[in-house]
């Protein structure tokens, strides 16, 4: 065994720089010489090939002023996933640069606004990794309501019609989320900008569906779609 690996590697530099019929005449030789398979000894040779092959090392697309530049971006946009985040930059950026908050080069502006989602999310990486607070806890899927309810983010509409709204409701409770104190369902029309607002006293199924219905009886539109925000996570002790 070590004399055919000696004869191996001997032979797969002449056989990677050679041309293809001069390939098969060494691939023959070296066949009947170990006394493997052809295939075997073509797998051989093909594999230690990439070995010794130079490896052509990830050119850096974005550099340091980029990512600087995205984290702060991403803290401002309360450190949203890469998908929400990409859809947002093209206004978010403008609006910051606009109140003095970011001071972007030309390049830099260029560079962040070509990232992708994927890669966006690997830039945040390591800050994710250090940021402070504890990590979100993942739910347990919900396969049947995943299936039922359909889920979408700002970036997914393409121009609907006057109807199809976000909502939200607003705590007025400060810092604190223990103890009773009104909120406000935000309903906001995305064609329009058309908002409606209402206070709740409690956080209840009844008092939501009978403020819900009196928002539209108010619109000037009919109500087509009802969009929340990410049901998914979990509500913070003390906010039932």
């Amino acid at each position: 065994m070590e004399t055919r690996d000696e004869l191996l590697a001997a032979t797969v530099g002449r056989y990677w720089v050679s041309s293809r019929p001069e390939r098969g005449r060494i691939l023959d030789e070296f066949a009947a010489t170990t006394g493997y398979h052809r295939k075997h000894a073509m797998r051989l040779l093909r594999d230690r090939s990439r070995e010794r092959s130079p490896s052509r090392a990830r050119r850096r697309l974005y550099d340091d002023r980029v990512r600087a530049a995205l984290v702060v971006l991403w803290e401002a946009s309360d450190r949203i996933c890469g998908k929400r985040l990409k859809a947002l930059l093209p206004i978010l950026m403008p609006a910051m640069e606009r109140h003095g908050h970011l001071d972007l080069e030309a390049e830099v502006r260029t560079s962040l606004l070509d990232m992708s989602a994927a890669t966006i999310d690997r830039a945040l990486q390591d800050v994710r990794r250090g940021a402070k607070g504890r990590s979100r806890r993942r739910n347990s899927a919900v396969p049947g309501v995943r299936r039922s309810v359909p889920i979408r983010t700002f970036s997914d509409w393409d121009d609907p019609a006057p109807g199809f709204c976000e909502a939200d409701l607003v705590l007025h409770c400060g810092t604190v989320t223990s103890g009773s104190f009104v909120q406000t369902l935000v309903l906001t029309d995305i064609a329009t900008g058309w908002t409606e607002c209402a206070p709740l006293l409690v956080r209840e199924q009844t008092v939501l569906t009978e403020v819900l219905t009196a928002l539209r009886e108010a619109m000037p539109f009919p109500l087509l779609g009802f969009d929340t925000d990410n049901w998914r996570n979990p509500p913070r002790r003390g906010k039932r």
